[in-house]
């Protein structure tokens, strides 16, 4: 190109700059006009051309990279507004602030308010001591001055400014790293500083205002950022909060309703008539598991399932504690106590061992089902009460003199619920330590238990029971009470007997055998009229010829009565011939096979025994008396 003139060598100048040519063209092209001949004064005015359009051209370079700064800037805001978790968010902004001035390492502290110090949160760029985690004093290197001047900081060479309060642990880890040009801006939330965004480079670097004004740019994008990232976190947090506590709170409303039917169904068991029985296996099924009702004493009284291993210790202390909290108690093993209380009685616990952990709703199910039991004591307790008192009256109007209608007895008995035509005996047990209020608890819990009656009189405790055997009856309230007591109980017994008509008779007989123990001296003992015999005939209080002979060989006079037989006057034949058949025989004038069939008629009646010494004697004595009797009778005229 001819450059022949100033203008000609603007021209050439401004095609350059708008073909964005190197500083090296503009040299050249001055080179080129010395070297055509330009004059000196041309030549001096193209220099001045060259260096306005030199000026220009890095106007337009400065504006390039502003944009492409803006631009990178732009781009790093669209990531940055993208859903990142915190970690991750802070990765990003230190891989944009490192590649935005291009320099070595880029990394972001937070400042920990408990201590006071900061610590490294993310880090870019290749470390080997400055990595996260990394914890920084709080008022040494950049981050405190940035912090509390809300400022950024720069400095071209670390180590080798003095405008740093230098600490040893950071100017190791500088010096480790080998950074010389670090800068700082402070991350900001509002008016305060929580966290700083370094970039650092590990040659000697002046930061333009441009480089600064850009990072902080940078940082006020990224605290916006990470404040958006930390609030969705928490939004998150709360919302996974909320529905973890809205599903339990479904879950324990569910379990609360099942509770509910379950202590609903209970309720309506107790209304119904059930039992202890039915209401443990009703709370077993709702709790999943065994359960066990005991008393104070820790007897079981009704029981689904089995809880093996209880320690009794452990569960007596738990019960006790269950009944002061008034809360279900749960072992060490797993099993749950609850004290059975009502009106501040203790009417005993239930055990739970449930196949799952209870719940809230569990709990208070076991809770409720402990009321329940207690509710269903203290209706038994009280119809029981109220029971044993018409029991003990009726009673005392079986024993009456004269006796009310037996058919007005019977319907009573029929009320009551008990079956009298069946076998009973009588037990009177008088007390040898004098009256007692506890005697008295005892008989009536004996009674109800036992299914039988009670009554005070006299001072003594008179009881009509179930069964055949009057002897054993009467041991066993001597057996039982005694203890209780702490004294002697003697206990005479009769019958059995059944029917209404019966019962008074047996209950004198009963008497007469208390007094015959008294008369022979065995205070503290137990007997039936049976077992003593034709003794008791002879000390009875009451000398009733008639019941011995009736209970020695009541059933062969029956017999004679209804089959007008000889079998009464056979027996006393056959005992004055000392008990020999044949010789019996010649007496009566009858063939010995008769008298054979007669005495196997007899052992029917009296039972295999009857020729045995003992009942033998009592047998000749009933014989003799009641010989005696019909002597004394006044005679049909």
């Amino acid at each position: 190109m001819r450059i022949d003139s100033v203008e000609a060598g603007a021209l050439a100048a401004l095609q350059l700059l708008a073909a964005e040519s190197p500083p090296s063209a503009f040299d050249d092209l001055l080179h080129e006009a010395r070297r055509q001949g330009l004059s000196p004064d041309s030549v001096e005015k193209l220099t001045q051309v060259k260096y306005l359009t030199l000026r220009i051209h890095g106007l337009l370079g400065r504006q390039g990279q502003r944009e492409a700064e803006l631009s990178a800037l732009v781009d790093t805001a669209r990531d940055l507004s993208s859903p990142f978790e915190l970690d991750a968010l802070l990765k990003v902004i230190s891989r944009r602030a490192r590649l935005l001035l291009n320099l070595d390492m880029a990394y972001i502290s937070f400042h920990d308010s408990d201590s006071e110090d900061s610590y490294i949160r993310a880090a870019d760029g290749h470390a080997t001591a400055l990595t996260v985690g990394f914890r920084v004093p709080g008022a040494a290197g950049l981050g405190g001055d940035v912090r509390s001047g809300g400022a950024p900081f720069w400095t071209a060479d670390y180590l080798a400014d003095d405008r740093i309060r230098h600490v040893g642990p950071i100017d190791e880890v500088v010096r480790a790293e080998g950074l010389r040009a670090i800068l700082a801006v402070p991350l900001r939330y509002g008016d305060s500083a929580f966290g700083v965004l370094y970039v650092a480079d590990r040659g000697i670097r002046h930061f333009t205002p441009a480089e600064v004004a850009l990072m902080t740019s940078l940082a006020d994008l990224a605290a916006v950022a990470i404040e958006r990232t930390q609030l969705t976190g928490q939004a998150l947090a709360e919302i996974i909060s909320l529905e973890q506590y809205s599903s339990r709170a479904k879950s324990e409303l569910g379990a609360l309703r099942r509770a509910h039917d379950s202590h609903s169904r209970m309720v309506d068991l107790l209304l119904d008539g059930g039992d202890l029985q039915a209401l443990t296996t009703m709370a077993a099924e709702a709790l999943g598991g065994a359960v066990a009702v005991r008393d104070g004493s820790s007897r079981i009284l009704a029981f689904s399932g089995e809880i093996p291993g209880v320690d009794e210790a452990a569960a007596v202390g738990a019960a006790l504690d269950s009944y002061a909290s008034r809360e279900p108690v749960c072992l060490p093993d797993g099993t749950w106590v609850a004290a059975v209380t009502a009106h501040n009685q203790d009417f005993g616990h239930l055990l739970a061992r449930p196949e799952r952990p209870l719940g809230e709703s569990g709990v208070r199910l076991l809770a409720l089902t402990a009321k329940s039991v207690a509710l269903l004591v203290l209706m038994h307790r009280t119809t029981a009460a109220t029971e044993s008192l018409m029991r003990d009256e009726f009673f005392d109007d079986l024993l009456a003199e004269p006796q009310r209608p037996v058919a007005q007895l019977r319907e009573r008995a029929r009320r009551l619920g008990l079956d009298l035509s069946s076998p009973h005996v009588v037990v009177v047990a008088r007390l040898e330590g004098g009256p007692s209020g506890r005697a008295v608890v005892w008989a009536s819990s004996y009674a109800l238990r036992m299914s039988g009656l009670k009554s005070i009189r006299s001072g003594c405790i008179a009881l009509l029971l179930p069964g055949v055997d009057a002897s054993a009856a009467a041991r066993a309230v001597s057996g039982e009470l005694s203890p209780i007591l702490g004294h002697q109980v003697t206990a005479g017994a009769a019958g059995p007997v059944s029917g209404i008509e019966e019962i008074a008779p047996i209950y004198h007989e009963a008497q007469r055998c208390l007094s015959a123990l008294s008369a022979l001296g065995s205070d503290g003992g137990s007997a039936s009229l049976s077992e003593l015999g034709f003794i008791g005939v002879l000390l009875g209080d009451s000398h009733s010829a008639t019941s011995f002979i009736d209970n020695t060989i009541g059933p062969v006079l029956d017999y004679d009565t209804r089959r007008l037989s000889t079998l009464v006057r056979t027996l006393e034949a056959y005992f004055a011939a000392g008990s020999s058949p044949t010789y019996a025989a010649e007496a009566l004038h009858v063939h010995p096979n008769t008298v054979s069939r007669r005495l196997e008629r007899i052992t029917e009646l009296l039972g295999p025994d009857w020729q045995k010494p003992a009942q033998a004697l009592e047998i000749q004595l009933a014989l003799r008396l009641q010989r005696t009797r019909d002597a004394l009778q006044p005679s049909a005229d």
